[in-house]
Protein backbone atom coordinates (compact mmCIF):
# COMPACT_ATOMS: atom_id res chain seq x y z
CA UNK A 1 0.00 0.00 0.00
CA UNK A 2 1.02 3.45 -1.27
CA UNK A 3 2.46 5.74 1.78
CA UNK A 4 -0.36 8.68 2.65
CA UNK A 5 2.71 10.79 2.20
CA UNK A 6 4.04 9.34 -1.00
CA UNK A 7 2.35 12.87 -3.07
CA UNK A 8 4.14 15.12 -0.73
CA UNK A 9 7.62 13.13 -1.38
CA UNK A 10 6.74 12.85 -5.55
CA UNK A 11 6.44 16.73 -5.99
CA UNK A 12 9.28 17.57 -3.23
CA UNK A 13 11.47 15.33 -5.55
CA UNK A 14 10.08 17.65 -8.29
CA UNK A 15 11.20 20.95 -6.27
CA UNK A 16 14.71 19.75 -5.65
CA UNK A 17 15.15 18.97 -9.49
CA UNK A 18 13.94 21.92 -10.86
CA UNK A 19 15.61 24.26 -8.59
CA UNK A 20 19.07 22.35 -9.68
CA UNK A 21 17.86 23.04 -12.96
CA UNK A 22 17.64 26.57 -12.11
CA UNK A 23 20.72 26.78 -10.46
CA UNK A 24 22.30 24.99 -13.42
CA UNK A 25 20.98 27.71 -15.60
CA UNK A 26 22.49 30.53 -13.29
CA UNK A 27 25.51 28.62 -13.25
CA UNK A 28 25.35 29.21 -17.08
CA UNK A 29 24.47 32.79 -17.19
CA UNK A 30 27.45 33.79 -15.20
CA UNK A 31 29.74 31.88 -16.97
CA UNK A 32 28.48 32.98 -20.37
CA UNK A 33 32.10 34.89 -20.74
CA UNK A 34 34.17 32.53 -19.60
CA UNK A 35 36.93 31.26 -22.08
CA UNK A 36 36.26 27.79 -23.09
CA UNK A 37 32.96 27.06 -20.61
CA UNK A 38 30.47 24.57 -22.14
CA UNK A 39 26.60 25.13 -21.28
CA UNK A 40 25.39 22.37 -19.23
CA UNK A 41 22.09 20.52 -18.33
CA UNK A 42 20.57 18.56 -16.12
CA UNK A 43 19.85 14.86 -17.38
CA UNK A 44 16.08 14.30 -16.08
CA UNK A 45 14.55 11.20 -15.38
CA UNK A 46 12.30 9.61 -13.55
CA UNK A 47 12.16 7.89 -10.23
CA UNK A 48 11.10 4.26 -10.08
CA UNK A 49 7.87 3.40 -10.16
CA UNK A 50 5.31 1.89 -7.05
CA UNK A 51 5.29 -0.65 -6.43
CA UNK A 52 8.43 -2.51 -6.71
CA UNK A 53 7.74 -5.78 -8.86
CA UNK A 54 6.83 -8.74 -6.21
CA UNK A 55 4.28 -11.41 -5.32
CA UNK A 56 3.53 -9.65 -2.15
CA UNK A 57 2.72 -6.24 -3.60
CA UNK A 58 -0.95 -4.91 -3.46
CA UNK A 59 -2.37 -4.71 -6.94
CA UNK A 60 -2.81 -1.43 -9.18
CA UNK A 61 -3.76 -1.01 -12.77
CA UNK A 62 0.29 0.28 -13.53
CA UNK A 63 2.89 1.84 -11.25
CA UNK A 64 2.40 4.71 -9.79
CA UNK A 65 5.19 7.66 -10.87
CA UNK A 66 7.04 8.54 -7.68
CA UNK A 67 8.57 11.85 -9.30
CA UNK A 68 11.83 12.92 -10.69
CA UNK A 69 15.28 12.88 -10.31
CA UNK A 70 18.78 14.89 -11.65
CA UNK A 71 20.08 11.76 -13.07
CA UNK A 72 23.26 14.01 -14.43
CA UNK A 73 24.26 17.30 -14.57
CA UNK A 74 25.80 17.25 -18.16
CA UNK A 75 28.26 19.33 -20.67
CA UNK A 76 27.34 19.72 -24.33
CA UNK A 77 30.23 18.64 -26.72
CA UNK A 78 30.63 17.26 -30.30
CA UNK A 79 33.54 15.32 -30.01
CA UNK A 80 33.58 15.00 -33.86
CA UNK A 81 33.48 19.25 -34.03
CA UNK A 82 36.03 19.30 -31.20
CA UNK A 83 38.32 17.19 -33.01
CA UNK A 84 37.85 19.40 -36.39
CA UNK A 85 38.99 22.36 -34.78
CA UNK A 86 41.52 20.70 -33.05
CA UNK A 87 42.71 19.78 -36.91
CA UNK A 88 42.65 23.21 -38.07
CA UNK A 89 44.10 25.09 -35.24
CA UNK A 90 47.38 22.74 -35.92
CA UNK A 91 47.15 23.81 -38.94
CA UNK A 92 46.58 27.31 -38.59
CA UNK A 93 48.96 27.77 -36.32
CA UNK A 94 51.58 26.09 -38.83
CA UNK A 95 50.91 29.51 -41.17
CA UNK A 96 50.60 31.59 -38.75
CA UNK A 97 53.75 30.88 -37.28
CA UNK A 98 55.32 30.62 -41.24
CA UNK A 99 53.75 33.78 -42.16
CA UNK A 100 55.54 35.74 -39.27
CA UNK A 101 59.21 34.04 -39.92
CA UNK A 102 59.20 34.51 -44.06
CA UNK A 103 57.61 38.23 -42.73
CA UNK A 104 60.29 38.45 -41.06
CA UNK A 105 63.21 37.96 -43.47
CA UNK A 106 61.30 40.08 -46.20
CA UNK A 107 61.67 42.94 -43.95
CA UNK A 108 65.44 42.42 -43.61
CA UNK A 109 65.98 41.74 -47.35
CA UNK A 110 63.41 44.49 -48.36
CA UNK A 111 63.57 44.16 -52.32
CA UNK A 112 62.83 46.38 -54.69
CA UNK A 113 64.89 48.97 -52.25
CA UNK A 114 67.33 51.48 -52.67
CA UNK A 115 69.55 50.54 -50.14
CA UNK A 116 69.45 46.88 -50.44
CA UNK A 117 72.48 44.27 -52.40
CA UNK A 118 70.59 44.54 -55.85
CA UNK A 119 70.48 48.83 -55.70
CA UNK A 120 74.51 48.12 -54.46
CA UNK A 121 75.62 45.99 -57.42
CA UNK A 122 73.86 48.51 -59.89
CA UNK A 123 75.88 51.50 -58.48
CA UNK A 124 78.97 49.17 -58.08
CA UNK A 125 78.19 47.89 -62.08
CA UNK A 126 78.23 51.68 -63.01
CA UNK A 127 80.79 52.83 -61.06
CA UNK A 128 83.13 50.51 -63.48
CA UNK A 129 81.17 52.22 -66.70
CA UNK A 130 82.34 55.60 -65.32
CA UNK A 131 85.91 54.55 -64.89
CA UNK A 132 86.07 53.04 -68.20
CA UNK A 133 85.09 56.10 -69.87
CA UNK A 134 88.32 57.53 -67.87
CA UNK A 135 90.64 55.61 -66.78
CA UNK A 136 92.65 57.89 -65.22
CA UNK A 137 90.23 59.42 -63.57
CA UNK A 138 91.17 59.56 -59.63
CA UNK A 139 87.82 60.36 -58.42
CA UNK A 140 86.13 57.63 -60.13
CA UNK A 141 87.77 55.26 -58.65
CA UNK A 142 87.50 56.37 -55.28
CA UNK A 143 84.05 56.08 -56.60
CA UNK A 144 83.97 52.32 -57.15
CA UNK A 145 86.03 51.53 -54.11
CA UNK A 146 83.03 53.34 -52.20
CA UNK A 147 80.53 51.29 -53.86
CA UNK A 148 82.56 48.27 -53.55
CA UNK A 149 82.14 48.59 -49.64
CA UNK A 150 78.54 49.79 -49.37
CA UNK A 151 78.43 46.25 -51.69
CA UNK A 152 80.19 44.56 -49.09
CA UNK A 153 78.57 46.42 -46.18
CA UNK A 154 74.74 45.25 -47.48
CA UNK A 155 75.64 41.86 -48.08
CA UNK A 156 77.39 41.53 -43.58
CA UNK A 157 74.09 43.48 -42.91
CA UNK A 158 71.88 40.81 -44.38
CA UNK A 159 73.77 38.34 -42.85
CA UNK A 160 73.76 39.64 -39.19
CA UNK A 161 70.63 40.63 -39.51
CA UNK A 162 68.63 37.03 -40.63
CA UNK A 163 71.26 35.54 -38.15
CA UNK A 164 69.67 37.72 -35.63
CA UNK A 165 66.50 36.44 -36.38
CA UNK A 166 67.43 32.96 -36.62
CA UNK A 167 68.52 33.34 -33.30
CA UNK A 168 64.92 34.87 -31.67
CA UNK A 169 63.45 32.05 -33.65
CA UNK A 170 65.20 29.52 -32.13
CA UNK A 171 64.52 31.08 -28.63
CA UNK A 172 61.09 30.53 -29.54
CA UNK A 173 61.48 27.57 -29.72
CA UNK A 174 62.63 27.57 -26.14
CA UNK A 175 59.91 29.18 -25.16
CA UNK A 176 57.58 27.76 -26.79
CA UNK A 177 58.84 23.93 -25.61
CA UNK A 178 58.73 25.61 -22.27
CA UNK A 179 55.47 26.22 -22.68
CA UNK A 180 54.44 22.82 -24.15
CA UNK A 181 55.67 21.30 -21.16
CA UNK A 182 53.46 23.70 -18.73
CA UNK A 183 50.49 22.47 -20.92
CA UNK A 184 51.52 19.02 -20.42
CA UNK A 185 51.85 19.13 -16.60
CA UNK A 186 48.46 21.21 -16.50
CA UNK A 187 46.73 18.24 -17.97
CA UNK A 188 48.19 15.75 -15.68
CA UNK A 189 46.98 18.05 -12.72
CA UNK A 190 43.28 18.10 -13.91
CA UNK A 191 43.85 14.38 -14.69
CA UNK A 192 44.88 13.77 -10.63
CA UNK A 193 41.95 16.03 -9.87
CA UNK A 194 39.34 14.11 -12.03
CA UNK A 195 40.42 10.82 -10.74
CA UNK A 196 39.66 11.93 -7.36
CA UNK A 197 36.30 13.06 -8.41
CA UNK A 198 35.02 10.81 -10.76
CA UNK A 199 34.45 7.79 -8.74
CA UNK A 200 32.37 9.31 -6.17
CA UNK A 201 29.67 9.65 -8.33
CA UNK A 202 30.55 13.63 -9.66
CA UNK A 203 31.11 14.92 -13.21
CA UNK A 204 33.28 17.52 -12.85
CA UNK A 205 32.09 19.01 -15.91
CA UNK A 206 33.94 22.56 -15.10
CA UNK A 207 37.44 20.48 -14.99
CA UNK A 208 36.50 19.30 -17.96
CA UNK A 209 36.50 22.32 -19.76
CA UNK A 210 39.51 23.90 -18.37
CA UNK A 211 41.05 20.73 -19.74
CA UNK A 212 40.01 20.95 -23.27
CA UNK A 213 41.32 24.49 -23.17
CA UNK A 214 44.91 23.30 -22.38
CA UNK A 215 44.68 20.75 -25.37
CA UNK A 216 43.58 23.48 -27.52
CA UNK A 217 46.43 25.34 -26.61
CA UNK A 218 48.41 22.59 -27.08
CA UNK A 219 47.39 21.34 -30.79
CA UNK A 220 48.08 24.59 -31.97
CA UNK A 221 51.75 24.18 -31.24
CA UNK A 222 52.01 20.07 -31.58
CA UNK A 223 49.43 17.54 -33.36
CA UNK A 224 48.16 15.53 -30.63
CA UNK A 225 45.90 12.38 -30.24
CA UNK A 226 43.68 11.46 -27.64
CA UNK A 227 42.17 8.82 -25.47
CA UNK A 228 39.77 9.05 -22.85
CA UNK A 229 40.19 6.27 -19.95
CA UNK A 230 37.54 5.75 -17.17
CA UNK A 231 37.99 6.63 -13.64
CA UNK A 232 36.07 3.19 -12.20
CA UNK A 233 34.55 3.46 -8.93
CA UNK A 234 31.01 4.88 -8.79
CA UNK A 235 31.47 7.05 -11.94
CA UNK A 236 28.04 7.83 -14.42
CA UNK A 237 28.35 7.10 -17.62
CA UNK A 238 28.55 11.07 -18.93
CA UNK A 239 32.06 11.10 -16.88
CA UNK A 240 34.36 11.35 -19.55
CA UNK A 241 37.22 10.08 -17.36
CA UNK A 242 41.34 11.16 -17.57
CA UNK A 243 42.45 11.95 -20.78
CA UNK A 244 45.42 10.17 -22.23
CA UNK A 245 47.50 12.34 -24.96
CA UNK A 246 49.92 10.48 -27.18
CA UNK A 247 51.90 11.75 -30.34
CA UNK A 248 51.74 9.77 -33.56
CA UNK A 249 55.04 9.35 -35.62
CA UNK A 250 54.60 9.92 -38.87
CA UNK A 251 56.48 6.91 -40.27
CA UNK A 252 54.44 4.46 -38.54
CA UNK A 253 56.62 3.91 -35.02
CA UNK A 254 54.68 3.31 -31.60
CA UNK A 255 53.00 6.29 -30.07
CA UNK A 256 54.96 8.21 -27.93
CA UNK A 257 52.52 9.06 -24.54
CA UNK A 258 52.90 12.37 -23.65
CA UNK A 259 50.02 12.75 -20.45
CA UNK A 260 48.79 9.67 -18.68
CA UNK A 261 46.62 9.75 -15.82
CA UNK A 262 48.60 12.15 -13.73
CA UNK A 263 52.21 11.81 -15.17
CA UNK A 264 53.79 13.31 -17.72
CA UNK A 265 56.53 13.65 -20.23
CA UNK A 266 59.05 16.81 -20.58
CA UNK A 267 60.16 17.85 -23.93
CA UNK A 268 63.36 19.03 -25.23
CA UNK A 269 64.34 20.44 -28.75
CA UNK A 270 68.18 19.00 -29.71
CA UNK A 271 70.50 20.78 -31.84
CA UNK A 272 72.96 18.68 -33.83
CA UNK A 273 75.63 19.10 -31.56
CA UNK A 274 73.53 17.07 -28.41
CA UNK A 275 72.30 20.36 -26.59
CA UNK A 276 68.91 22.74 -26.39
CA UNK A 277 67.79 25.13 -29.09
CA UNK A 278 67.99 28.20 -27.62
CA UNK A 279 68.90 30.84 -29.59
CA UNK A 280 72.64 31.23 -28.62
CA UNK A 281 75.20 31.24 -31.57
CA UNK A 282 77.01 27.59 -31.82
CA UNK A 283 80.32 29.29 -33.55
CA UNK A 284 80.65 33.24 -32.16
CA UNK A 285 82.90 32.82 -35.22
CA UNK A 286 80.61 32.57 -37.61
CA UNK A 287 77.45 33.50 -36.15
CA UNK A 288 76.24 30.35 -37.39
CA UNK A 289 73.59 27.96 -35.79
CA UNK A 290 73.06 23.95 -35.03
CA UNK A 291 70.37 23.04 -36.62
CA UNK A 292 67.45 21.29 -35.03
CA UNK A 293 67.99 17.09 -34.89
CA UNK A 294 65.17 15.73 -32.65
CA UNK A 295 63.07 15.93 -30.37
CA UNK A 296 63.57 14.14 -26.94
CA UNK A 297 60.56 13.34 -24.95
CA UNK A 298 61.11 11.43 -21.65
CA UNK A 299 59.63 8.27 -20.92
CA UNK A 300 56.27 7.80 -18.64
CA UNK A 301 54.44 4.17 -18.31
CA UNK A 302 55.99 2.52 -21.16
CA UNK A 303 60.03 1.14 -21.61
CA UNK A 304 61.86 4.38 -23.05
CA UNK A 305 63.23 3.84 -27.23
CA UNK A 306 66.77 4.72 -25.71
CA UNK A 307 67.70 2.80 -22.46
CA UNK A 308 70.80 5.13 -22.31
CA UNK A 309 68.73 8.66 -22.42
CA UNK A 310 65.82 7.06 -20.72
CA UNK A 311 63.75 8.90 -23.46
CA UNK A 312 62.14 8.43 -26.76
CA UNK A 313 63.22 10.82 -29.88
CA UNK A 314 61.33 12.73 -32.24
CA UNK A 315 63.73 13.08 -35.70
CA UNK A 316 62.45 15.37 -38.23
CA UNK A 317 60.97 12.64 -40.55
CA UNK A 318 59.36 11.80 -38.27
CA UNK A 319 57.17 15.02 -37.54
CA UNK A 320 53.71 16.07 -39.38
CA UNK A 321 53.17 18.14 -42.53
CA UNK A 322 51.89 21.50 -41.70
CA UNK A 323 52.16 19.95 -37.51
CA UNK A 324 51.99 23.34 -35.23
CA UNK A 325 53.81 26.31 -34.66
CA UNK A 326 56.75 24.18 -33.27
CA UNK A 327 57.20 22.54 -36.76
CA UNK A 328 56.63 26.22 -38.38
CA UNK A 329 59.43 27.47 -36.23
CA UNK A 330 61.68 24.19 -37.17
CA UNK A 331 61.63 24.45 -40.51
CA UNK A 332 62.66 28.49 -40.33
CA UNK A 333 65.53 27.96 -37.87
CA UNK A 334 66.53 25.13 -39.68
CA UNK A 335 66.92 21.00 -38.92
CA UNK A 336 69.08 18.42 -40.37
CA UNK A 337 72.53 19.81 -42.12
CA UNK A 338 71.56 23.37 -43.91
CA UNK A 339 68.03 22.91 -44.69
CA UNK A 340 65.39 25.19 -43.48
CA UNK A 341 64.06 28.61 -44.58
CA UNK A 342 66.99 30.95 -42.74
CA UNK A 343 70.35 28.48 -43.21
CA UNK A 344 68.81 28.25 -47.09
CA UNK A 345 68.95 31.70 -47.66
CA UNK A 346 71.77 32.67 -45.48
CA UNK A 347 73.71 29.80 -47.47
CA UNK A 348 72.71 31.42 -50.54
CA UNK A 349 74.09 34.63 -49.69
CA UNK A 350 77.08 33.18 -49.05
CA UNK A 351 77.28 31.17 -52.43
CA UNK A 352 76.56 34.42 -54.41
CA UNK A 353 79.25 36.30 -52.00
CA UNK A 354 81.77 33.39 -52.33
CA UNK A 355 81.24 33.19 -56.47
CA UNK A 356 81.43 36.96 -56.85
CA UNK A 357 84.52 37.62 -54.67
CA UNK A 358 86.32 34.84 -56.81
CA UNK A 359 85.06 36.17 -60.16
CA UNK A 360 86.40 39.44 -59.74
CA UNK A 361 89.52 38.43 -57.74
CA UNK A 362 90.47 36.44 -61.06
CA UNK A 363 89.83 38.91 -63.30
CA UNK A 364 91.21 42.18 -61.17
CA UNK A 365 94.59 40.67 -60.18
CA UNK A 366 95.31 40.05 -64.06
CA UNK A 367 95.04 43.79 -64.33
CA UNK A 368 97.60 46.91 -63.54
CA UNK A 369 96.39 49.96 -61.23
CA UNK A 370 97.89 53.44 -62.29
CA UNK A 371 101.71 53.37 -61.52
CA UNK A 372 101.32 49.36 -61.24
CA UNK A 373 103.61 47.06 -62.98
CA UNK A 374 103.32 43.81 -60.88
CA UNK A 375 99.60 43.58 -60.82
CA UNK A 376 98.00 40.33 -58.99
CA UNK A 377 96.05 42.52 -56.73
CA UNK A 378 92.85 41.58 -54.62
CA UNK A 379 89.85 44.12 -54.81
CA UNK A 380 88.16 41.83 -52.80
CA UNK A 381 88.45 39.90 -49.18
CA UNK A 382 86.46 36.89 -47.87
CA UNK A 383 84.59 33.89 -48.53
CA UNK A 384 81.37 34.44 -47.10
CA UNK A 385 78.51 37.42 -46.81
CA UNK A 386 80.24 37.64 -43.59
CA UNK A 387 83.11 37.87 -43.81
CA UNK A 388 82.45 39.87 -47.25
CA UNK A 389 85.07 43.21 -47.40
CA UNK A 390 87.19 45.48 -49.51
CA UNK A 391 90.62 45.49 -49.48
CA UNK A 392 91.71 48.02 -51.92
CA UNK A 393 92.38 51.03 -50.45
CA UNK A 394 94.36 53.43 -52.68
CA UNK A 395 92.28 54.14 -56.01
CA UNK A 396 95.38 53.92 -57.82
CA UNK A 397 95.55 50.54 -57.30
CA UNK A 398 92.02 49.69 -58.93
CA UNK A 399 93.27 47.72 -61.89
CA UNK A 400 92.10 49.22 -64.93
CA UNK A 401 94.80 48.51 -67.54
CA UNK A 402 95.20 44.65 -68.36
CA UNK A 403 98.82 46.05 -69.67
CA UNK A 404 101.65 47.25 -66.99
CA UNK A 405 102.39 51.34 -67.71
CA UNK A 406 99.40 51.77 -69.82
CA UNK A 407 97.21 54.75 -67.43
CA UNK A 408 94.79 55.28 -70.36
CA UNK A 409 93.84 51.31 -71.01
CA UNK A 410 90.88 50.39 -69.79
CA UNK A 411 90.19 46.78 -71.23
CA UNK A 412 91.10 45.42 -67.61
CA UNK A 413 87.88 47.13 -66.34
CA UNK A 414 85.97 46.55 -69.18
CA UNK A 415 86.21 43.20 -68.77
CA UNK A 416 85.33 43.12 -65.08
CA UNK A 417 81.96 45.40 -66.05
CA UNK A 418 81.06 42.58 -68.13
CA UNK A 419 80.51 40.69 -65.49
CA UNK A 420 77.23 42.46 -64.90
CA UNK A 421 75.81 40.18 -67.73
CA UNK A 422 77.62 36.97 -67.76
CA UNK A 423 76.03 33.80 -66.55
CA UNK A 424 77.73 32.00 -63.90
CA UNK A 425 77.79 27.84 -64.13
CA UNK A 426 77.82 27.56 -60.16
CA UNK A 427 74.47 30.14 -59.91
CA UNK A 428 72.79 28.45 -62.22
CA UNK A 429 73.42 30.08 -65.29
CA UNK A 430 72.46 33.13 -63.84
CA UNK A 431 74.32 36.65 -63.53
CA UNK A 432 74.83 37.92 -60.24
CA UNK A 433 72.10 40.09 -60.03
CA UNK A 434 69.60 38.04 -61.35
CA UNK A 435 70.71 35.29 -59.19
CA UNK A 436 69.87 37.44 -56.22
CA UNK A 437 66.87 38.83 -57.59
CA UNK A 438 65.79 34.90 -58.17
CA UNK A 439 66.64 34.07 -54.19
CA UNK A 440 64.44 37.24 -53.51
CA UNK A 441 61.72 36.44 -55.90
CA UNK A 442 61.29 32.77 -54.17
CA UNK A 443 61.25 33.82 -50.91
CA UNK A 444 58.26 36.05 -52.37
CA UNK A 445 56.27 33.61 -53.42
CA UNK A 446 56.75 31.18 -50.69
CA UNK A 447 55.14 34.31 -48.94
CA UNK A 448 51.93 34.71 -50.89
CA UNK A 449 51.52 31.40 -50.83
CA UNK A 450 52.21 31.23 -46.91
CA UNK A 451 49.46 34.31 -46.62
CA UNK A 452 47.29 32.25 -49.06
CA UNK A 453 47.00 29.27 -46.80
CA UNK A 454 46.90 31.17 -43.35
CA UNK A 455 43.97 33.26 -44.75
CA UNK A 456 42.28 29.83 -45.81
CA UNK A 457 42.78 28.31 -42.82
CA UNK A 458 41.80 30.91 -40.51
CA UNK A 459 38.39 31.28 -42.87
CA UNK A 460 37.61 27.04 -41.98
CA UNK A 461 39.46 27.77 -38.55
CA UNK A 462 36.55 30.29 -38.02
CA UNK A 463 33.66 28.41 -39.50
CA UNK A 464 33.99 25.37 -37.23
CA UNK A 465 34.97 27.75 -34.07
CA UNK A 466 31.39 28.79 -35.17
CA UNK A 467 29.83 25.54 -35.65
CA UNK A 468 31.14 24.56 -32.09
CA UNK A 469 30.04 27.92 -30.43
CA UNK A 470 26.30 26.46 -31.50
CA UNK A 471 26.84 23.82 -29.98
CA UNK A 472 28.31 24.27 -27.06
CA UNK A 473 28.41 27.89 -26.05
CA UNK A 474 25.93 29.39 -23.66
CA UNK A 475 23.12 31.69 -25.72
CA UNK A 476 22.00 34.14 -23.09
CA UNK A 477 17.94 33.91 -24.98
CA UNK A 478 17.94 30.13 -24.77
CA UNK A 479 19.36 30.30 -21.11
CA UNK A 480 16.18 33.08 -20.19
CA UNK A 481 13.71 30.67 -21.49
CA UNK A 482 14.88 27.45 -19.73
CA UNK A 483 14.85 29.74 -16.47
CA UNK A 484 11.28 30.80 -16.67
CA UNK A 485 10.37 26.81 -18.23
CA UNK A 486 12.47 25.70 -14.83
CA UNK A 487 10.55 28.57 -12.82
CA UNK A 488 7.31 27.70 -14.17
CA UNK A 489 7.86 23.88 -13.19
CA UNK A 490 8.57 24.48 -9.44
CA UNK A 491 5.80 27.09 -9.34
CA UNK A 492 3.88 24.30 -10.29
CA UNK A 493 5.57 21.19 -7.97
CA UNK A 494 5.23 23.76 -5.19
CA UNK A 495 1.51 24.31 -5.20
CA UNK A 496 1.05 20.64 -5.94
CA UNK A 497 3.02 20.26 -2.39
CA UNK A 498 0.02 23.04 -0.99
CA UNK A 499 -2.90 20.85 -2.87
CA UNK A 500 -1.37 17.62 -1.20
CA UNK A 501 -0.93 19.24 1.91
CA UNK A 502 -5.08 20.53 2.21
CA UNK A 503 -6.10 16.88 1.15
CA UNK A 504 -3.97 16.17 4.19
CA UNK A 505 -5.06 18.36 6.16
CA UNK A 506 -8.50 17.17 5.83
CA UNK A 507 -7.89 13.86 6.66
CA UNK A 508 -6.06 14.56 9.25
CA UNK A 509 -7.99 17.90 11.00
CA UNK A 510 -11.53 17.25 9.24
CA UNK A 511 -12.00 13.84 8.92
CA UNK A 512 -13.61 11.84 12.76
CA UNK A 513 -15.46 15.07 13.92
CA UNK A 514 -18.89 14.12 12.66
CA UNK A 515 -21.10 16.11 15.38
CA UNK A 516 -18.49 18.48 16.56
Amino acid sequence: MRSTFMGLETNKRGLFTQQTALYTTGHNISNANTLGYSRQRVNMQATPGFPRPGLNQPNYPGHLGTGVEAGSIQRIRDEFIDRQYRQETNRLGYWESTVKSISQMEDVMDEPSKYGINQAFTDFWKSMEDITKDPQLSAARQVLIANGRTLADSFNYMDQQLKKIQGNIGNEIKVTTDNVNSLLKQIAQINKQIEMVEPSGYVPNDLYDVRDVLVDELNKQLPVSILREKTGGLAKDVAEGTMTITYVPTDGSAPITLVKGKEYAALAVMDRNGLRVDGEEDDPATGSFAEFQEFRVSAIGDPPADPTTGSFTINYAQLHKEGGGLRALIEAYGHDTGQGLYPEMLANLDTLANEFITTFNTIHRAGFGLNDTLGNRDFFSGTTARDFRVVITDPEDVAVSDTAGESGNNKNMLELAALQSKANAILGQATFQNYYRGITGNLAVRGKEADTNVKNSQALHLQIANNRASMSSVHLDEEMTNMITFQQAYNANARMITVVDETLDRIINGMGRVGL
